[in-house]
Order: C-alpha cells, then structure tokens, then sequence
C-alpha cells in the first residue's frame, strides 16, 4: 500500500522560505516520477515541479522556476520542495504525488495515481 505523507508547511513572511518534505512508502522511490502540486483559494489544481525517475534534471512551472527547487533522497525515500522567496499567491495546499513505476514526465494532475494528505502553506505580506 502506497502512502505518501507531506510534511513542513506553515506560515511564512513574504520573502521567507520553507522546505516541504514528503514521506513515501510501499513504493521504491527511484522507480518513481514524482511531483508537487498546489491547490489554491478560488483556483485548479496546478503543477509545480516534478521530478523524473531517470533523469538528471527537474521540471518546473514558470513561477517556480528559480524559486523553487525539487529533490529527492531515494535511500530515505523522501521528497523535498525547498522554496525560497515566497509571495502571497503561493498559499495554497502543497501535494506530493506519484505516478505508477517507470512512468515518463507528466504536469498534468491526473496522470498521478497516488496522492498525499496535503499540507498548508500560507504566506502572508
């Protein structure tokens, strides 16, 4: 059984940072595409960054692109988000997601078949 819990979000400044954390099991990570979606007030679920399980780069929305950065740790099984310079419109519900094994690069939400609980993040100005 596949499991995926997030972890790390909260209240943060504009201008701060946070680093989300996602907890996998049942699943040998390295096998895995894995992604961080958002969910926020009023708006569609919506791609932030996804990492590919064979390849050497990360994939990110336009405005993660230099702000955020994916990784992961195989041996720990964990994903991380690390996200600096934060705005207002940031807030939303941060999701770590994952898609079957050896599946390719995907942005579209649907295309993930195994989702965490979610974990808040709020930025205030």
């Amino acid at each position: 059984q596949v499991q995926l819990v997030e972890s790390g979000g909260g209240l943060v400044q504009a201008g701060g940072s946070l680093r989300l954390s996602c907890a996998a099991s049942g699943l040998t990570l390295g096998r895995h595409t894995m992604g961080w979606f958002r969910l926020g007030p009023g708006k569609e679920r919506e791609v932030v960054a996804v990492d590919v399980w064979s390849a050497d780069r990360a994939y990110y929305a336009d405005f993660a692109e230099g702000r955020f950065t994916i990784s992961r740790d195989n041996g720990k099984s964990r994903v991380y988000l690390q996200m600096n310079s934060l705005k207002p419109e940031d807030t939303a519900v941060y999701y770590c997601a994952a898609r079957k094994v050896f599946r390719p690069y995907s942005k579209a939400y649907k295309e993930y078949d195994y989702w965490g609980q979610g974990t808040q993040v709020t930025v205030s100005s």
